[in-house]
């Protein structure tokens, strides 16, 4: 095969590998949209089970670089290669004469392909080992990654060091007439304000948003600051009541519990009483598909515990563990070391009574249109979403509640 076949052959691969790139990443691209921006979105189909879980690795702050979804810097990875793919013939056109600095286009592609399966092999690192979640989605790109880089790199002296060699040298030498210079200058200082602006709005990324706020109690991976018993915060008649729904599989409800946790310390009138809103359609008639699946049995065994005096203790632990079904909720208990009459627990969990209150909770929430978790209320005042701490505080002193420091 002679070489001209020989390079045609390769950007015929490398165009087939770059749209199926193009088309995964526009795919995360929806999928980080639903799990971050849509309240309603049911699981997408690489969100398997707590593992195997896209949806899951898009809500965390790892899933962002500079503000910008991963997903679209992998669009934009992609989309450059296939430029590339098609720069001898778009360099011919007058207005695009400036790039004819792309003089070695196997050479970038073969580099870009290489750092970034580097970047993703640590992305693999930091999501099984931090995150604990796998993208399959993302693995895929990883994959093609390689993929691009060693079809570029074929054929190439030095491969994928020469790869790298030459491509620095073409941009240093694409670099020494001055207008073109300035012009890199230009849009280097246009695309470090956008990147400030991304990074510092966080506009795209609900995670990093929250991460800021609530960095402080992400960061806990147990309740610090549990209590024992039914009552969190003062028990007098006259205390300041945060009212709190939530659901004991929603992430940002594990995070807004410490928080309440944490508050009830700094505030000498101030008493936090819990109201199950599960989100899964087991027990909420409200719900449309699955959701929060296994939340309707969490709360049943939650307000099983406060009949035994232990709800608090136990609502940190469901909070932490998340075990979806009765015989993990009764396995993680035992392993808590709680003391628990576990057959009356059992009982209790499934009574008529207990599924009547989990059902008043979900009502009165629905009709005050707290249809997400968690939502906040005290007195007639509903807040849907947990407020960032500092803001929470003085929601409360705006309400009547005494920080502890004023008091001698």
């Amino acid at each position: 095969m002679d070489d001209t076949r020989k390079q045609q052959l390769k950007t015929i691969i490398i165009s087939i590998l770059v749209l199926i790139g193009i088309g995964v990443t526009i795919d995360l691209a929806y999928i980080y949209f639903q799990a971050n921006f849509n309240d309603h979105a049911l699981p997408s189909f690489c969100s398997v089970n707590e593992f195997i879980d896209c949806d899951g690795v898009a809500r965390t702050v790892e899933s962002q670089f500079l503000g910008i979804p991963l997903a679209y810097w992998g669009l934009f990875l992609y989309l450059f290669m296939g430029v590339m793919l098609m720069v001898d013939w778009l360099k011919k056109a007058p207005f695009l004469k400036f790039m004819e600095v792309f003089k070695n286009k196997f050479h970038y592609i073969a580099a870009l392909g290489l750092i970034s399966f580097v970047i993703s092999m640590i992305l693999f690192a930091i999501s099984y080992f931090e995150i604990k979640k796998l993208c399959v989605m993302c693995l895929v790109t990883y994959c093609l990654n390689l993929l691009i880089g060693l079809v570029a790199a074929s054929g190439l002296e030095g491969n994928f060091i020469g790869a790298i060699k030459q491509s620095w040298q073409d941009f240093v030498e694409a670099l020494k007439p001055i207008p073109y210079r300035v012009a890199f200058i230009v849009v280097m200082i246009l695309s470090g304000g956008f990147f400030y602006w991304t990074f510092s709005s966080a506009k795209f990324s609900p995670a990093l948003k929250n991460y800021r706020a609530f960095g402080e109690f992400v960061k806990l991976k147990t309740n610090i600051y549990a209590v024992k018993g039914n009552v969190l915060g003062s028990n007098d008649k006259d205390a300041v009541v945060l009212e709190v729904y939530s659901d004991y599989m929603c992430p940002i409800c594990y995070t807004c519990n410490i928080m309440v946790h944490k508050v009830v310390r700094e505030f000498k009138n101030v008493r936090v009483e819990h109201h199950n809103m599960p989100l899964d359609k087991a027990c909420n008639k409200y719900m449309q598909g699955d959701f929060h699946i296994g939340s309707c049995v969490t709360a049943k065994y939650g307000l099983a515990a406060e009949k035994q005096g232990k709800f608090w203790e136990v609502e940190s632990i469901l909070f932490e563990k998340s075990p979806s079904t009765e015989n993990a909720v009764i396995n993680v208990l035992k392993d808590s070391g709680i003391e628990l009459d576990y057959d009356k627990l059992i009982k209790d969990a499934n009574s008529k009574e207990i599924t009547d209150k989990i059902n008043k909770d979900i009502d009165f929430a629905f009709s005050k249109g707290m249809v997400g978790t968690p939502s906040l209320k005290i007195k007639d005042d509903f807040q849907m979403g947990v407020k960032p701490y500092p803001q929470l505080k003085e929601w409360l002193i705006e309400n009547g509640a005494k920080p502890k420091h004023l008091f001698f």
